[in-house]
């Protein structure tokens, strides 16, 4: 099932279409098949929604101890980071995402954030382009790469 959203989402044009088709793949990844872990996946992103970052991050500890083949407790506990202003672990936690699901385009999306943040708009566009290949027609996507290319030629590497 996931292979044919992402088959889909390849070809998908209408930003409606596009949002659906990721709608439809955030609900596979956010299922485990195990009514406990889902519980703590939901608790843990209820930390998240009320800002409480270091409960949400102990939470997705904890997931990641129990399941650390699911790729949705390390992106989330990335976002906890993220949002907590802790990029070097939100960085770290991505890639452990990306190993387990290459194809997570939210991952990719905050990780080219991240780099942007952190002026290195080399890496930002090499993730981007990674981006385009899940999702060529993404909202948003041309544009940020644009901006990226536009600062590689004009030497400024900073943002």
């Amino acid at each position: 099932m996931l292979d044919d959203l992402f088959a889909q989402l390849r070809v998908a044009t209408a930003p409606a279409e596009i949002e659906a088709l990721q709608n439809g793949i955030w609900q596979v990844w956010l299922a485990t098949g195990d009514a406990a872990l889902d519980k703590q996946l939901e608790a843990g992103m209820r930390a998240l929604q009320a800002a409480d970052f270091t409960r949400a991050i102990g939470v997705f500890d904890e997931l990641i101890a129990a399941a650390p083949h699911l790729a949705e407790g390390w992106n989330k506990r990335a976002t906890a980071y993220y949002q907590r202003g802790d990029y070097r672990a939100s960085l770290a936690d991505i890639a452990e995402t990306l190993r387990r699901e290459p194809r997570h385009f939210g991952a990719l999306w905050g990780q080219a954030a991240i780099l942007r943040q952190l002026a290195d708009p080399r890496r930002a566009l090499r993730t981007l382009k990674q981006l385009e290949a899940l999702c060529p027609h993404l909202p948003g996507l041309r544009e940020q790469q644009l901006v990226l290319r536009e600062q590689l030629e004009d030497g400024n590497g900073t943002f």
